[in-house]
């Protein structure tokens, strides 16, 4: 047999004894006889380096050779899941669904897994790109790394009929068994151990050494696949399709109709999960027709036809020793209570939030009490009860909230409506200051490298920076003699500093840290106004008129904007050249065909899905709304729309119009 020859075969026969052993979990063959085999290949692939293929199962062992991350943009948005604590929240969204639907669905019941996201591009059957979720519109090429994990098939067998170029999603786990012998490692080397298996897979995938990464035998579980070319409408039926074509399809995941079903399902998995070898956290409910999906469609976060219903929190009983508190950069003060440590959820809790002076005056906490301690959404550690039947009779004192500032000495306020007091003093309070630059640099605002929390208390301290404008007013001569600052580290931040002057407008309105402002309200406002006076001058009446910004969002920007420190800080940040416009857009395809026409949608549509027509209505200078009035011009309606819009449609004389006249109206 020719060396090329030599070479393929081991490669496919070294790919199936992959597939078999960490996917099928029935292996063929010894570890030995494999290990033999990938020796072998190794070895011809190095006297042979004309026969080199970037998908060789040898790729799997990984590379000392260290690499930087590139930035790659998501062809679909990875968005995240609402998350549901309760089974009456099930049953609410599953009757929003049947009522938006108005006809039969299935719901595809998934296991939760609790790992990393990642995204897979296959195009003939290749492994092309493996990327993180990141923000959800971009993420980090980790192909390298990914290659390592061996339940990942880097080249699909031949005649599986899949289609040509797709994507496929899912989760990146890290096994107990892995989790705990890595954490026995790092312990007898005395380095600090891993907080949970999340931590340890995500933390792993970013590593810069992908040989390190082969090492730590990270597995995976495949949930979603996207593409043009899909076999099948099901997402169930899909998956079960990529199941054959080599991908690790959890065996767990069921097809349910009816919510008596569902729920059965919930419960015993909530019991069940405990005796897997990795970690979950919850069941994924999706509606199992991707046409349905399309005409369900997207809120600005999350899908509408799904949602995950996590697992109730476990619960653990330790000792209260103290409450300290917390400046946040909006000056919310946050009490958190510091505990004897104590095992929880995979993670060692030694503090935990009290949220606010209402929580604490109910739990009548006092210090040395014997607290009951549990994880929000097995994530952040929370106080829940007090055991007051162990209480002594030398009752520790009082927990009483604070009445100022522990940073600043400012008396603190307290805002009608809210549960939160607040350091008034932003503009002077060292944690606020701090915390406002903090999130000015951070990746989704403006991404300033180089600049992290320590720098930037370091900067302040020293008095070179007292807010945001100051980075513009930097130079490498402000650099010289600071502690572990060289002068490529200068001239990085300076460069870093330098490029976010390129940041679009969107982010600098995120940047500027408005309370209530976030990424998607910041995409809004850039949408709205064509540069940062016209949203200075903008009334209440102008900004409530903005779909998703109610009265608390529109109220904290007309604060905001009635400060004279923060329209000063905006004069400057103009002055050091930020994107304080928006960018012009193609508006080649936009029309006023439908200006001043209010639209509400309903149904379920044959040629576009419900978020598509919105955007044409938007296009056409429509306005889109949620409910009928007398000031709906007409309804768009798709097939089976809801008996009870139709009879009010017709009791306010309202035009009913259906998707073909809809789109011959705009053509």
């Amino acid at each position: 047999m020719e060396i090329k020859e030599r070479i393929e075969a081991l490669r496919a026969e070294l790919h199936r004894h992959n597939y078999n052993y960490y996917v099928k979990n029935a292996p063929e063959i010894s570890d030995k006889e494999f290990d033999d085999k990938m020796r072998e290949l190794q070895d011809l692939e190095q006297a042979h380096p004309e026969f080199y293929d970037e998908n060789s199962p040898t790729m799997r062992v990984g590379s000392d050779l260290n690499k930087n991350f590139k930035q790659v943009a998501h062809q679909y948005p990875m968005l995240s899941l609402g998350n549901t604590y309760s089974e009456a929240e099930v049953a609410d969204w599953y009757e929003r669904t049947r009522r938006a639907l108005n006809e039969e669905f299935e719901v595809c019941c998934e296991m939760k897994f609790d790992g990393t996201s990642i995204s897979l591009t296959y195009e003939d059957g290749k492994l092309v790109r493996a990327v993180t979720r990141g923000d959800g519109e971009k993420g980090d090429d980790v192909t390298d790394n990914v290659k390592t994990i061996r339940s990942i098939p880097l080249v699909l067998p031949s005649g599986r009929d899949y289609p040509p170029s797709f994507e496929i999603r899912g989760e990146i786990l890290m096994p107990w068994t892995v989790f705990e012998e890595l954490n026995r490692e790092k312990e007898a080397r005395e380095e600090p151990l891993f907080a949970n298996p999340r931590n340890a897979a995500s933390g792993t995938l970013k590593l810069q050494n992908s040989s390190i990464v082969a090492s730590r035998k990270l597995d995976a579980y495949l949930y979603y696949l996207l593409g043009a070319e899909l076999p099948h409408d099901g997402h169930y039926e899909n998956l079960q399709e990529a199941a054959q074509w080599g991908f690790k399809i959890s065996k767990i995941m069921q097809k349910h109709q009816t919510l008596e079903e569902i729920f059965a399902f919930i419960n015993h998995w909530d019991t069940e999960r405990k005796s897997l070898p990795v970690a979950t956290d919850g069941i994924v409910l999706k509606v199992n027709s991707l046409r349905q999906q399309r005409n369900l469609g997207f809120t600005a976060k999350s899908p509408r036809w799904a949602i995950a219903y996590k697992f109730q929190a476990e619960q653990a009983l330790t000792r209260l020793n103290k409450v300290t508190y917390q400046v946040g950069r909006t000056g919310a003060i946050t009490p958190v209570a510091n505990l004897d440590p104590v095992q929880l959820s995979g993670t060692v809790v030694k503090r935990a939030s009290l949220h606010n002076a209402d929580i604490i005056e109910g739990l009548d906490l006092h210090i040395g009490d014997m607290v009951y301690v549990e994880k929000g959404g097995e994530i952040i550690p929370k106080i829940t009860g007090v055991d007051k039947e162990a209480r002594s009779f030398m009752l520790g004192e009082k927990v009483r909230f604070i009445t100022t500032c522990p940073e600043c000495g400012s008396k603190l306020i307290r805002y009608e409506g809210e549960a939160a007091y607040y350091c008034p003093n932003d503009t002077a309070c060292p944690p606020q200051i701090k915390g406002k630059i903090e999130h000015f640099i951070s990746r989704r605002a403006m991404n300033i490298d180089g600049l992290g929390p320590e720098t930037v208390d370091q900067f302040y301290q020293l008095g070179l920076i007292h807010n945001v404008a100051d980075l513009y007013d930097l130079t490498t001569y402000n650099f010289v003699g600071l502690d572990r600052m060289g002068e490529k580290s200068a001239e990085n931040i300076i460069a870093g500093i330098a490029q976010s002057r390129e940041v679009p407008f969107e982010r600098v309105i995120f940047a500027l840290g408005i309370r209530f402002v976030g990424e998607t309200v910041a995409k809004k406002l850039a949408k709205s106004f064509v540069d940062i006076d016209e949203l200075r001058q903008a009334d209440f009446t102008r900004l409530v008129s903005i779909g998703e910004i109610g009265e608390k969002i529109a109220q904290s920007i007309l604060t905001y904007f009635g400060n004279a420190a923060n329209n000063e800080l905006v004069e400057r940040l103009k002055a050091a050249g930020l994107q304080f416009r928006r960018a012009d857009e193609d508006l080649s395809d936009h029309t006023d065909k439908l200006a001043g026409q209010t639209i509400v949608i309903s149904g379920v549509f044959r040629l576009h899905s419900r978020d598509e027509y919105k955007e044409l209505i938007e296009k056409h200078g429509g306005k889109n709304a949620g409910s009928l009035s007398a000031k709906t011009s007409f309804v768009l309606a798709g097939e089976n729309m809801g008996p009870a819009k139709l009879e009010k449609a017709q009791k306010l004389g309202i035009r009913i119009m259906n998707e073909d006249n809809f789109l011959k109206l705009l053509s």
